[in-house]
């Protein structure tokens, strides 16, 4: 008997990089979609065409380098904004547009100045505009939870009417509570897809640290693609977190018995790339991918886990790709020790990079007694800074010389 698949759409690239602090260049948002498409993801949103020419090279970037994947650009729902995400999809080999508007009043009252009606309308056009680029076309309700639930449904309906392939229901605030989420799903589902071939799609946002939660309850209600980010990161509190949902479906397969083409493997590389690439990790007791994740100090359960694992532990560290450790890092350990943690965590250096390394690290190892890898990536970030400022130095000084 086969299992029934969920898509996994991340929007790392798009909606992740929206959070403060979070921004990435093109080279930096070609390298992580190359490990996303490595991860399984299903899709990767790869930015916001219209929004800058920054997010068109990033998505005709993706696009031309991610083969294997379905590559999206977020547009509005406004002629303009289609061209452009179509444009910057022409290479795609796996294109998907996605449009969205607002449905709640309070966004249409105060954000679009439009009716209900004229919303109809826009999404009936947007829709039937994209389908003329390409066959996946994907139409968010923004606001969805705190629309009224009979308009959403019009609107939803007036979009898969016009060809919409995919009908996604965020929770933009991260307002809805999991039980009233998976009515929501389950009203749309009976109400607007009934049995015609369309995915319900839902993104949930962790004001109230429900988005995980609300994703799964989604799930249980007939949703079919989850839109998440590696380690949570977004706007205010951020998205679903990708590492979380997927293993709490692999975890607890009894209570959600679907599979993704996610490789487990690969999600704590993928989690350490984004931390090195934007510049900070997550917090240790972060689920899946923190520091403290399989670490263990309490007495009872070090004397637990060494009799056996599953005592305190539901997953392997492997399981996740978490590198077994069997490495003590202090001020004895050497360049080759270091070298080798270091090519564990996904990282490879010349030998002059090492040096200036080493000199920092042992450094540190004077003043701590133990050495995380988030300290070895700091020490990474440290480096780059200071072979930057160096670089600006020394530029200044033969302009200066010049002069």
């Amino acid at each position: 008997m086969s299992v029934e698949r969920i898509r996994i759409f991340d929007t790392t690239l798009r909606d992740g990089e929206q959070s403060p602090g979070c921004s990435m260049d093109l080279a930096e948002k070609v390298r992580l979609a190359r490990q996303l498409q490595s991860l399984g993801v299903d899709v990767i949103e790869a930015g916001f065409p219209i929004a800058s020419e920054g997010d068109f090279e990033a998505v005709k970037a993706v696009a031309a380098e991610c083969r294997n994947v379905t590559v999206a650009a977020l547009c509005r729902t406004a002629e303009q904004d289609v061209r452009r995400a179509a444009e910057a999809l022409r290479g795609a080999a796996k294109p998907r547009i996605h449009t969205f508007v607002a449905t709640s009043d309070l966004h249409l009252e105060y954000k679009l100045k439009k009716t209900r009606a004229e919303v109809i309308d826009m999404t009936r056009e947007a829709v039937r505009l994209a389908r003329n680029f390409t066959d996946e076309v994907e139409f968010s309700a923004e606001d969805a939870t705190r629309s009224d639930i009979n308009y959403l449904c019009e609107v939803f309906e007036a979009a898969a009417a016009a060809g919409a392939t995919i009908l996604n229901a965020p929770d933009t605030v991260g307002y809805a509570f999991p039980a009233e989420y998976a009515e929501l799903v389950r009203t749309v589902r009976e109400r607007v897809v009934g049995d015609r071939d369309i995915t319900i799609s839902v993104h949930c946002h962790n004001d109230l640290g429900l988005a995980v939660a609300n994703s799964l309850a989604a799930i249980d209600a007939g949703a079919r693609q989850i839109e998440c980010t590696v380690n949570g990161i977004g706007e205010r509190a951020g998205n679903a977190s990708l590492e979380e949902i997927v293993m709490a479906m692999r975890v607890r397969a009894d209570r959600v018995p679907f599979e993704t083409g996610i490789d487990g493997r690969q999600l704590f590389p993928t989690s350490q790339m984004l931390s090195q690439i934007i510049g900070f990790g997550v917090q240790p007791n972060k689920a899946i991918v923190g520091r403290n994740a399989f670490a263990h100090e309490a007495g009872i359960h070090q004397h637990g886990v060494i009799s056996n694992p599953l005592c305190y532990e539901i997953m392997t560290p492997e399981s996740v790709g978490v590198p077994a450790n069997a490495l003590v890092l202090g001020k004895h350990s050497g360049r080759h020790a270091l070298a080798l943690r270091y090519a564990e965590l996904g990282y490879s250096f010349d030998a002059s990079e090492l040096d200036s390394i080493y000199q920092g690290f042992t450094k540190l190892a004077d003043r701590k007694k133990r050495i995380y890898d988030q300290d070895l990536i700091s020490l990474i970030e440290t480096e780059t800074v200071l072979r930057h400022e160096a670089a600006r130095i020394a530029t200044d000084w033969a302009s200066s010389a010049a002069a």
